[in-house]
């Protein structure tokens, strides 16, 4: 409901969006309100800027950071947790209604665990931090909450990699990555940089204990080989390689796949990345393993040939976009477990929806494209038994889910 006034317009939020904002009648999007909420609102179009809470929400709480509402990191702090929770399943829960799917979707799964362990810090004019909501100005930061402590401690040598770059003129993105054996760091935006540059880059390294410190992926020095855990394998990933936000996430999610998995002998896992879900398989069936990233199946090979007591894995380089298993080509396997990026699996989809498999586990970060792809599955014969939301994003609008099919 919309009340106009000389200067403001008064608002009733009537629901809380799936990017976190409230939405009021019209609809009139206003980040930072809550469901039942009564609000004066400046008003441009659809989007609205919270003047003044009149009547706030039951669940509201305080935020714990004070960069809230000007970081563009973090869409829910004020929202109490039950409710929080109730929004981030439903945002899976409605994704999946609006594809005609009715499935059980379990209570979600808190991954937070002890906070993110990578970001990608944005460096500019001698800022450095994140980026402020709706906004290319950066908010300059001490600390994050939501980050590991690892990643807290290295935003001093962020900050001294920065000031070494400076006078190359360029905006960084500079990926910071804890590890077991700590801090992986990947400059991005620098462009090519002399001997000279590395040499005064390796000194900020040893000056800072980097244990890797990477231009775009070129390594500059290597101090200690950077070492994550999948399942009781230890793997080296490639400077700025995708994992999982957290390492909580990164348990929550393999247990999911290796139940949806029970009794498989032989797995395919595509878009296998460093081999998240694949190494921790390999430990009770055969595996075949398919990502189109090259660094990272080479990651995830060495480590496979390194470990002690697995089944057969092997490492494919292969772009499963526009070379996709191919039905005959799944005949050899039983089940398979797939995690595309947010476009989701279209093309391997309908693959899937014609090979004879018994299972089928999807992973996913964005429940839309999931959704679509269930569709995919379900008209080939599958039926998606069970999915369980994960939230390794806390705080934001995005959310993890595990989906199992049967034929």
């Amino acid at each position: 409901m919309i009340h106009q006034t000389d200067t403001l317009v008064q608002l009733t939020i009537e629901r809380l969006g799936h990017r976190g904002d409230g939405v009021a009648e019209g609809p009139v999007f206003v980040p930072y309100t809550l469901s039942g909420e009564r609000i004066e609102a400046e008003v441009q179009g659809e989007r609205g800027r919270l003047v003044a809470l009149q009547e706030p929400s039951p669940d509201r709480i305080e935020p714990f950071c004070p960069h809230f509402t000007r970081c563009g990191g973090c869409a829910i702090q004020h929202l109490s947790e039950p409710a929080y929770h109730a929004w981030k399943r439903g945002l899976v829960v409605e994704a999946l209604g609006q594809a005609g799917i009715d499935v059980p979707v379990e209570p979600l799964v808190d991954a937070h665990g002890r906070g993110r362990r990578r970001a990608t810090l944005h460096a500019r004019k001698g800022k450095v931090g994140f980026a402020e909501a709706r906004s290319h100005e950066l908010i300059e930061l001490d600390a994050c909450p939501i980050l590991v402590p690892e990643l807290n401690q290295g935003l001093e040598a962020v900050r001294a990699l920065e000031k070494q770059l400076r006078g190359l003129g360029k905006p960084l993105d500079i990926v910071l990555t804890a590890t077991l054996t700590g801090l992986d760091c990947d400059i991005r935006g620098a462009g090519r940089i002399d001997d000279k540059m590395r040499l005064k880059l390796a000194e900020l390294a040893a000056r800072y204990d980097l244990a890797r410190l990477s231009n775009h992926g070129d390594v500059v020095i290597e101090r200690r080989v950077p070492v994550v855990r999948f399942g009781s394998v230890e793997v080296s990933p490639p400077p700025g390689a995708f994992l999982q936000a957290t390492a909580d996430a990164d348990r929550a999610l393999t247990a999911l796949v290796q139940e949806g998995l029970i009794g498989a002998r032989r797995v395919a896992d595509l878009f296998a990345g460093c081999g998240t879900f694949g190494l921790a398989l390999a430990a009770t069936c055969q595996v075949q393993a398919f990502d189109s990233d090259k660094a990272a199946i080479a990651a995830l090979d060495g480590a496979a040939k390194r470990a002690q007591g697995l089944k057969p894995i092997t490492a494919t380089a292969r772009d499963l976009f526009h070379r996709p298993l191919l039905a005959d080509e799944l005949k050899p396997f039983d089940a398979v477990v797939f995690d595309p990026p947010r476009a989701g699996a279209e093309a391997q989809s309908r693959r899937l929806a014609a090979a004879k498999l018994k299972r089928v586990v999807g992973v996913s970060c964005n429940p839309a494209t999931f959704a679509r792809d269930a569709v995919i599955l379900i008209a080939g014969g599958y039926k998606l038994v069970k999915v369980t939301p994960v939230d390794q994003f806390r705080h934001s609008a995005h959310v993890e889910l595990v989906g199992v099919f049967e034929r």
